[in-house]
């Protein structure tokens, strides 16, 4: 989810479907590389290391944003650098153990939990999201539209009065149902299987169907089924503002007045439920970057496959390369998802070609001013050059 500096809500992820905006060079000093995680960890070359640190310092100088922490995984070795600081006019330094809130990095969570249940046959993908979440609009759409972002369901975001209501106050609470309640009064996009479009009420939707069919909270579901199989031990699907130290302090213009970034650290999470609540680390985003591209400890090959498949027939504005599936993305080559949320953004990308993983952390949803690129994707962006790819 995003907002533009006037307030108005939009919807992320669209300019997945349309390439990357790439990233301009400028100068600037940055921090140096913090030490890689692990001993055993064999380093990317010094040369390779220094292209890729100079892509956080010029980005940072660019856009302005306090900090930034990446990982760069290749066959040849790895890479972990950090640029700028944990909060604004802070000199601490981003590390790799910091907590940061991961926007609609969660739909990749939300979309696996989906195909879990899927794959134990407890549900089939061709069931209509009015059997588990009555009353939306397109009550037939099924499951796998509603993933995919074909079932014509408008995002909550298009309501004034919503949008207005957390930009004014921020750290209040929601509930699920009051964000679908705000969608039950509008019209549908289009009929369902006949258009695409980015939408956080899809997946706010699935996460009730997920609550439904298991009998248990979503903080309980994600714990069970993602967090704890994979280790990720510092991730959770949290209930309030807080987040647990050490954690990256969010710098946003949404809601603000002039030019004059808000902190947006303790804006309430719950206003993305299961479109963006997650919060997690650069650690565990490496883990779960290896378990979205390989399916590991968390899908059936079968089931993995299922998701790779759903990319193929995503319709346009999307294409076979640079397309939309059952939360996932493949951008050009590189299979993942960004995350957007008042005060961070976040990319997640694997290449298959080259059995590469991309891990982006920046403590900003600050576009750049000319081109309005969001700050983790044009790191992005800059890495993949700087990588010759």
């Amino acid at each position: 989810m995003s907002m533009t500096k006037s307030g108005r809500i939009v919807a992320v992820m669209a300019a997945l479907a349309l390439g990357v905006a790439a990233l301009s060079a400028c100068s600037g000093t940055g921090s140096a590389p913090p030490a890689t995680a692990s001993p055993t960890v064999t380093a990317l070359s010094a040369s390779q290391s220094q292209a890729l640190q100079a892509v956080l310092n010029d980005a940072r100088s660019a856009l302005g944003f306090p900090g930034v922490i990446a990982r760069v995984i290749t066959p040849e070795g790895e890479w972990t650098g950090s640029a700028g600081a944990t909060a604004a006019g802070g000199t601490t330094k981003p590390g790799s153990g910091d907590h940061t809130r991961i926007g609609s990095l969660t739909k990749t969570m939300t979309a696996t939990i989906l195909l879990q249940l899927v794959g134990e046959g407890k549900v089939s993908l061709d069931d209509p999201i009015s059997k588990y979440v009555p009353d939306l609009p397109n009550p037939d759409a099924t499951l796998r539209q509603v993933a995919d972002m074909t079932s014509g369901i408008p995002s909550y975001t298009l309501d004034q009065q919503v949008t207005d209501r957390y930009l004014t106050s921020p750290q209040d609470p929601w509930t699920p149902a009051q964000l679908l309640d705000a969608v039950r009064t509008l019209p549908p996009s289009f009929a369902p299987g006949q258009g695409w479009q980015y939408s956080n009420s899809n997946y706010v939707a699935l996460g009730q169907f997920i609550e439904k069919v298991t009998g248990q909270p979503l903080a309980e579901v994600f714990q069970k089924r993602i967090f704890t199989p994979l280790g990720m031990t510092q991730s959770s699907y949290p209930s309030g503002t807080d987040l647990p130290a050490p954690y990256l302090a969010g710098a946003t213009l949404q809601g603000a007045t002039g030019n004059t970034p808000r902190d947006a650290t303790h804006f309430n999470p719950t206003f993305a439920a299961s479109a963006g609540q997650v919060v997690s680390t650069l650690d565990d985003m490496t883990k779960w970057a290896h378990a979205l591209a390989t399916g590991d400890k968390v899908l059936t090959p079968a089931m993995q496959q299922v998701r790779r498949d759903s990319i193929l027939t995503s319709p346009p504005p999307n294409s076979a390369t640079a397309g939309y599936g059952i939360g996932i993305g493949n951008r050009n080559g590189w299979w993942g998802h960004d995350g957007d949320i008042p005060g961070y953004t976040t990319s997640v990308y694997h290449s298959y070609d080259h059995d590469a993983t991309l891990v982006v952390l920046v403590n900003s949803d600050i576009g750049d001013a000319k081109t309005g690129a969001a700050p983790a994707p044009a790191v992005f962006a800059g890495l993949v050059k700087a990588l010759g790819w």
